[in-house]
């Protein structure tokens, strides 16, 4: 997908990071952009500073709630009349000991990182299918290659999402080869991540109750990301070369892909037939 002008994008998680990223190279490259955040605060603020670059339209969502989703589909299509570009980038992190994680976080987590990707493709689907041309954007992460400690939840929704873009782009090559599908999967960006938890949901335990020490390591690593990690612009770049080239992953970070082949060897030097 090459030619972006006139053309429409709805982005969430649009207000902060990698979302707002997005939204400013698109309307850079001539498109209209509907930003859907739930945090109305930065949701304002990010529309404010936007509109000074093209046309916008803000639209408060809870990717998690399918009928939030479908509010977002219907407020963007009575505005501009189409949708070419969906970018599902919202997300949440949650970095604690699987055995402090308790149900509402696994709920949140999974409701956001992946059943919020999953909701867009969905409802969003039959608007990109009467276009001539259109995308998706599915905002992944490296953890949807590798695992490790202390990301369960966000780890496993983000290997969701990678699985799920991987199907989609199987399936539509036939069934709407005018529909591309990426998963966009960085590593370490500079980006508020950790703020996280002020949308947090009832029953949520905060991190530094769960686990202080924990919860304090997270804070400094986070830091050193947020003020030294790839600038969402670079991401946003890749994003439209991406679509450009019709690519089906996206990797900022392609050197992590080394720690991946280094797991795909460890995994199949345990494949010997059992005797």
């Amino acid at each position: 997908m090459r030619d972006l002008r006139g053309r429409v994008a709805v982005v969430t998680g649009g207000a902060n990071g990698i979302g707002k990223g997005l939204a400013t190279r698109f309307l850079t490259e001539g498109m209209a952009v509907v930003i859907a955040d739930n945090d109305r605060g930065d949701l304002d603020r990010a529309t404010a500073e936007l509109s000074a670059l093209g046309e916008v339209l803000a639209v408060p969502t809870d990717v998690a709630d399918a009928t939030s989703v479908q509010a977002l589909a219907d407020a963007a299509v009575a505005r501009f009349g189409a949708v070419h570009v969906l970018c599902n980038n919202a997300g949440v992190g949650g970095a604690q000991r699987f055995s402090t994680i308790g149900q509402a976080t696994w709920e949140w987590t999974l409701g956001v990182d992946l059943f919020g990707v999953i909701h867009g493709c969905r409802i969003f689907l039959p608007i990109l299918a009467a276009q001539d041309e259109a995308y998706i954007v599915n905002t992944a992460s490296m953890s949807g290659f590798l695992t490790g400690g202390y990301l369960t939840p966000y780890n496993v929704s983000k290997a969701g999402v990678v699985s799920l873009t991987e199907g989609l782009a199987f399936e539509w090559a036939e069934e709407f080869p005018h529909i591309g599908v990426a998963a966009l999967c960085p590593a370490y960006t500079a980006t508020a991540i950790r703020h996280d938890e002020r949308n947090a949901p009832p029953g949520h335990v905060p991190r530094a109750a769960a686990d202080p020490a924990l919860a304090e390591h997270r804070e400094q690593v986070s830091r050193t990301i947020e003020q030294e990690g790839l600038p969402v612009s670079a991401v946003a770049d890749l994003v439209v070369r991406g679509m450009a080239e019709r690519r089906t992953h996206i990797f900022p970070h392609p050197e992590w892909l080394r720690l991946w082949a280094e797991r795909v060897e460890r995994v199949t030097a345990q494949a010997a037939p059992l005797p």
